[in-house]
């Protein structure tokens, strides 16, 4: 790449160009001489053009270095500015992942709250899921011969739940554990339970002839006739009820 010329440099590049004018102005005629000034001169402008060009191309890239340092400052911006929305969009996406947990997490206690439909001696009924585990449990207890553990359970059901719809189931199963256990005391108070506060229960006839069972077995025959005879006249179409005619014409 050329070098600019200085204003010295140029100066002297025009006195050398002129002295030899001079030096022969004595020998050259007018029109040689203006010829040599309008050379001269065309020489000057050139020189001048050439150096403006060149002043000119310098500032040019200036400015154009002056653009990139600009744009290299700007890519530099927008790298962080990129970085941070990454960092933003991360969290954003943690903050999200961690709210559909929260809501799956509340949801699943909510519905742990509502009630379902169940189906508990041929009618449907409204039960908490805590209800109808507890009594599960109580039940699989009592399935596996643990009688004693089993009432306690039934026992701490109804208890908890004595308005819910296997509280009468509860407390009928309660008076079994009573009678596996040969409490026949027990199991006749339990089962009265079932006959006055779920008189109207699927349970309740049930629950009075294990009544007469119970009184039979501590040899209380009258009490057992007559709780026998009250299964009949409450609940005749029951199949307790024909058990407990069969019972009554044994006992005659």
């Amino acid at each position: 790449m050329p070098k600019l010329l200085s204003p010295s440099r140029l100066a002297c590049l025009m006195l050398a160009a002129w002295l030899p004018l001079q030096a022969s102005a004595g020998i050259l005629d007018d029109d040689e001489a203006r010829r040599a000034i309008i050379d001269l001169r065309a020489k000057v402008d050139n020189i001048t053009r050439d150096l403006t060009t060149r002043l000119d191309a310098k500032a040019d890239k200036n400015a154009t270095l002056d653009l990139l340092n600009q744009n290299q400052q700007l890519l530099s911006e927008i790298a962080k500015l990129r970085g941070q929305v990454e960092v933003l969009a991360n969290e954003v996406s943690k903050a999200q992942n961690n709210q559909r947990t929260l809501y799956a997490d509340l949801d699943a206690r909510i519905k742990k709250l509502e009630p379902r439909t169940e189906t508990i001696d041929g009618e449907s009924a409204q039960v908490l899921p805590s209800e109808k585990q507890a009594y599960d449990g109580a039940m699989e207890v009592f399935k596996t011969g643990d009688y004693k553990r089993a009432a306690g359970a039934l026992q701490d059901f109804v208890k908890r739940y004595p308005e819910s719809a296997y509280a009468a189931n509860a407390q009928y199963w309660l008076g079994n554990a009573y009678y596996a256990q040969r409490d026949y005391k027990n199991a006749i108070a339990a089962q009265e339970v079932v006959t006055t506060t779920y008189a109207s229960s699927a349970k309740a006839p049930d629950a009075l002839l294990n009544i007469a069972t119970s009184y039979a077995e501590l040899k209380d025959k009258v009490k057992a006739k007559k709780t026998l005879q009250t299964l009949v006249s409450k609940f005749p179409e029951s199949q307790a009820a024909q058990s407990a005619k069969d019972r009554l014409a044994a006992l005659k």
